[in-house]
């Protein structure tokens, strides 16, 4: 089944577009394979960027915030790097550009969604605490790529470098990933001062 990738806003394509076409923005962003790409660039796959909050169950229910937009940055057949987008409070602008594990892991995980039976609107959730960053299938495709949270019928793809212990590439439902993900960040219990 196809992915249903999501429209970005039209305001955070046209400032990736324009920092692409920007030879001082390609120059500085210190990504030597955008300065090295021959032949043209493209800004594909546009991916929301949502930030997991309250994974502990001390302090409720998860829930996620949109804090920007990333697009693939494509040479040819690959993706080279990645261009990111933020809002503020004049509309969406360009951040920055940045290349590394995450560029190809996410173009995998791209792949491997795309191979499955299910339909699902691929998401970025980022998880800060652990710095791990998840591809987060959707199962509701026609949902506000801005908003929402994981729900049980979602699929958590950890992206590589994933934390110890966490398969990267392998799809959790979204549940046993926030098991483990709480546990991982609850704060360890106390023990007694024996001199007490």
């Amino acid at each position: 089944m196809p992915l249903h990738v999501p429209p970005a806003p039209a305001p955070a394509l046209r400032s990736v577009l324009t920092a692409l076409g920007s030879p001082t923005a390609v120059r500085e962003a210190r990504t030597p394979s955008l300065k090295s790409a021959q032949g043209p660039l493209t800004a594909e796959l546009p991916l929301p960027v949502h930030v997991l909050e309250h994974v502990t169950a001390r302090s409720g229910a998860p829930r996620t915030r949109l804090t920007g937009w990333r697009f693939l940055i494509k040479g040819g057949e690959r993706a080279v790097a990645a261009g990111e987008t933020t809002l503020t409070a004049d509309g969406w602008v360009f951040s920055y550009f940045f290349e590394g594990p995450y560029v190809a892991s996410t173009e995998l995980a791209l792949r491997q969604a795309e191979s499955m039976a299910t339909p699902y609107q691929p998401r970025l959730l980022s998880v800060p605490e652990l710095y791990m960053l998840t591809l987060w299938l959707h199962a509701d495709i026609t949902a506000d790529a801005s908003s929402g949270v994981p729900g049980p019928g979602d699929l958590l793809v950890p992206l590589a470098p994933a934390p110890p212990g966490i398969a990267a590439h392998r799809p959790h439902r979204v549940a046993d990933l926030l098991a483990v993900l709480t546990h991982r960040l609850a704060p360890a219990p106390r023990l007694k001062n024996p001199a007490a």
